[in-house]
């Protein structure tokens, strides 16, 4: 489950306010934080050259992004606060997995080309408003989302990845900056995008997996 789906519109209680230790040993919580663990190793992957293997680890912010939202709808007890702070918290490391380190990787490959920096900076803002967005007005309907969301992100870029191939390392890294371009504007775009079910998520664990091992051994 797309984990924006986890952002709680419920008002919290602020005369019984928790200790942020309380909200951190939640189990969503501490599964949404693997998520920003794996955006920081891409990172560090995609700085250091090794872009494969950042690609690698924003897949698995993919997976931990929707594993999280499927840990919470499993838990009954859950307060509204712990809701919201899931929320707000998902909504920040979003930024970092699917916004900071698809940039990375696009100066990464450009060797930090400057002419990549506005490429660079359009996703990051992008997902800044495309969550933003959805944190005021949520699913329209309840069944679909208005723009791309911003976890696809992380997914196109890896397939793009895939059929690298297909073209020369010359003009491949401005077939990158071209995608990143298209995927801003679709993160912005007032198109209409289905709510995926849950089990998609097997899915998105079978092609990590799978793209690990490929992407892995080259």
């Amino acid at each position: 489950m797309n984990t924006e789906e986890t952002h709680s519109s419920k008002k919290v209680d602020t005369t019984s306010q928790l200790s942020m230790f309380r909200f951190i040993l939640d189990l969503p919580n501490m599964v949404t934080l693997l998520g920003l663990l794996s955006a920081l190793l891409g990172i560090y992957a995609a700085i250091t050259g090794k872009i494969y293997i950042a690609v690698v680890f924003g897949v698995w912010s993919v997976v931990f992004d929707w594993l999280d939202g499927l840990v919470a709808s499993k838990l009954k007890n859950r307060t509204n606060a712990h809701r919201a702070f899931g929320g707000q918290l998902d909504s920040l490391i979003d930024m970092v997995s699917f916004g900071v380190l698809p940039a990375i990787i696009l100066l990464s490959y450009s060797n930090y080309n400057p002419w990549f920096i506005p490429g660079s900076f359009a996703i990051i803002a992008a997902c800044a408003i495309r969550l933003s967005y959805f944190n005021i007005y949520g699913l329209t309907n309840g069944k679909t989302y208005t723009g791309l969301a911003v976890d696809y992100n992380g997914l196109i870029i890896s397939l793009f990845f895939l059929i690298e191939s297909f073209f020369s390392s010359d003009i491949f890294p401005e077939a990158l900056y071209i995608l990143v371009i298209i995927i801003v504007y679709l993160n912005v775009s007032a198109i209409q995008i289905p709510k995926f079910p849950k089990t998609i998520l097997i899915g998105i664990i079978i092609y990590a997996i799978a793209l690990t091992i490929h992407l892995v051994n080259l």
